[in-house]
């Protein structure tokens, strides 16, 4: 691939976008590499994914708007569908997707973090979804997405001004989970998801679509959903196994404790 790069360690596995001359711009290639990498990562041994651009300017600054210039109303709208494909691939992807995000985050970059689980940014990161200073609307799922993380009139707010934020009001706002020094920002990802990779799988699994899934219906729907997935991570391995040493530690707990005696 060009524009990707796949690197893994133990459980957990880091896709880079690498495009650093064009701040990792996403073209139609980068998109069809994205979307191949993803369907080649191996689920039965990763646990978490991590999402992160080369160098330390840019995570994604956007669609490339040299690209897009001349595209016609059909070009555009299948345009978006392509970029609307991949991200909704990487929502739904088996797997929590943690964004590390390392600069830039602007149109399509914005919307590819919010399309991940968690997000993390560095304190240099910039947001925004400029695309009306353009003469487009987000295509990439960001008009969804924003009302669905911070709220309707913030996301209105930020959408109808083509305003960008920095690391510290995207915190505020609850767009990001939380902010690190650009030096700390990988590790601090490579940390969190090994801690996400060393819970039981399935289970993790279970939870992702359960939030999912849940988050479209209402909440009689929404337990329903997590009824079943909480029903079938019984009779697993996982389940056996975590309980099962959950009742040892404890009978272990037990035995050691000392009767007080009153001499």
């Amino acid at each position: 691939m060009d524009f990707i790069l796949y690197e893994t360690d133990g459980a957990v596995a880091t896709i880079t976008i690498n495009r650093e001359k064009a701040l990792n711009a996403l073209n139609s290639q980068v998109l069809d590499e994205l979307d191949a990498a993803l369907d080649a990562v191996d689920l039965d041994v990763i646990r978490c994914l991590i999402l992160t651009g080369a160098g330390q300017k840019s995570f994604v600054a956007g669609a490339d708007i040299g690209e897009m210039s001349t595209l016609t109303k059909a070009e555009g709208e299948a345009f978006g569908k392509k970029g609307n494909d991949v991200f909704r691939k990487l929502e739904t992807f088996p797997i929590p997707v943690i964004a590390a995000v390392n600069g830039f985050a602007l149109g399509g970059g914005c919307e590819i973090s919010m399309s991940c689980d968690i997000r993390i940014c560095a304190d240099n990161a910039v947001f925004g979804q400029p695309e009306v200073g353009l003469g487009i609307t987000p295509g990439f799922g960001g008009t969804q997405r924003l009302a669905r993380l911070v709220s309707p009139g913030m996301a209105k707010q930020l959408i109808y001004t083509a305003r960008n934020i920095k690391a510290e009001e995207a915190y505020r706002i609850g767009l990001v989970n939380a902010v690190y020094t650009q030096e700390e920002l990988l590790p601090a990802a490579k940390k969190m998801a090994a801690g996400i990779a060393a819970q039981a799988p399935i289970a993790v699994r279970n939870c992702k679509k359960a939030i999912n899934d849940g988050l479209q219906v209402d909440m009689d729907q929404a337990i329903v959903i997590e009824e079943k997935l909480f029903g079938d991570c019984f009779e697993t391995e996982d389940q056996k196994a975590g309980m099962g040493n959950f009742l040892e530690k404890d009978k272990e707990k037990k035995l050691k404790v000392v009767p007080f005696q009153n001499k």
